[in-house]
């Protein structure tokens, strides 16, 4: 049976609903005391509807230049805006609120982002060997990575930067060119370290990079969170039994140290089904992405990939103690609505895209996309 019918890959929400639950099953855990699982519950409910009724849209209007330059602006916008109307929550104004409904730009902003690369590259596919693509295509990551960057939201900023950077991987343009940004981009760094940071500056950086310097400030988080995972062992404590975060030592649980609260229940092997279904859900994602009608749908897809494979990485590499903490939630595990609904958003696209795929010659488009 064939897993692809009206343009919905449904191999894939096999594979994304063990996710759900498992994020679900952690909050259910606290449901006592936090109204977390009746709301994310709430918010999956219209995420699914929205990726629903997404995938019945015809998305090749998004290959049109003013279209795409107009929801960049009106997202941009928004991000300027967040200065002046927006809510701050967690030391960063990066939100819109609405009595008890809450708004983050920078989530959508990120899908946004994708678009433009998408068809900046897909345009200049047979030229983009090229020095200036690289500075080009920087500049409609570098907007809005300043504005996120600046709210401070670290997290976010880090997301566009590497979807940025993967997808100019993927391009084709030259690995020597980028690795002269990069080159740049160090002695830059190196520059400022040396003759420009002071010496509280330098202590933020370090705390940030490695917060377990600092267990009784900034790397507290990361601290009981590493406890966490570890005393999970092999099988867990066993649902609802994750004293780390029963007692709340281990801050935020159900949004960027979800995946420790749930290792300590379920333990090395929950973890490991857990990657598991994270690794189907990115193949699933490029599988379709190289079924694209045009390079456009291609790069589209691969740079959702790259979105949610950074989003995976650098969570779970914070709340093993590997990587700072910068806010970065679990995808469809973290509680939360805005960057739930933008997960399936995406994905709606996505489907809506593989809907008119040119499946017969989807040999002849993978084997140009990777230049075979």
């Amino acid at each position: 049976m064939k897993s692809r019918y009206f343009g919905i890959d449904w191999l894939l929400l096999v594979f994304i609903v063990p996710v759900l639950l498992a994020g679900l099953v952690t909050m259910k855990s606290f449901t006592e005391v936090t109204p977390f699982f009746s709301h994310q519950l709430v918010w999956i409910g219209i995420s699914f509807s929205v990726f629903f009724l997404l995938s019945y849209v015809d998305f090749r209007f998004l290959k049109r230049t003013e279209v795409l330059v107009t929801i960049f602006g009106i997202f941009s916008f928004l991000l300027i805006l967040l200065f002046i109307f927006g809510h701050t929550a967690n030391g960063a104004q990066s939100w819109f609120s609405f009595g008890g409904f809450s708004f983050q730009p920078s989530d959508l902003m990120k899908l946004v982002v994708i678009l433009m690369l998408a068809k900046y590259f897909s345009r200049r596919h047979v030229e983009i060997d090229n020095f200036k693509h690289i500075f080009i295509s920087g500049i409609y990551a570098f907007i809005p990575f300043l504005l996120v960057f600046l709210q401070p939201d670290f997290g976010g900023a880090i997301i566009i930067l590497f979807i940025w950077i993967g997808m100019t991987l993927v391009s084709g343009i030259s690995r020597k060119y980028f690795m002269i940004v990069v080159g740049i981009g160090a002695v830059a760094f190196a520059c400022l370290w040396l003759f420009v940071f002071q010496p509280y500056q330098k202590a933020r950086i370090i705390n940030f990079v490695n917060p377990m310097t600092d267990i009784r400030g900034t790397g507290y988080n990361v601290y009981q969170s590493t406890i966490a995972v570890g005393s999970g062992q092999l099988t867990g404590k066993g649902v609802g039994f994750g004293t780390q975060s029963r007692l709340k030592f281990l801050p935020e649980y159900q949004t960027d140290f979800i995946f420790a609260a749930f290792v300590e229940e379920w333990g090395f092997v929950g973890s490991m089904f857990l990657f598991l279904f994270l690794g189907l859900i990115i193949w699933r994602i490029l599988h379709i992405s190289l079924l694209g009608a045009t390079n456009f749908e291609i790069l589209y897809g691969v740079g959702l990939s790259i979105y949610f494979m950074s989003h995976f990485i650098i969570n779970i590499g914070m709340n093993i103690g590997i990587m700072p903490v910068t806010g970065i939630t679990l995808p469809f595990m973290s509680y939360g609505g805005s960057h739930l609904l933008t997960e399936f958003i995406g994905l709606g696209i996505l489907m809506g895209m593989n809907k008119y795929s040119r499946v017969a010659h989807r040999d002849d488009m993978r084997n140009e996309f990777l230049g075979i």
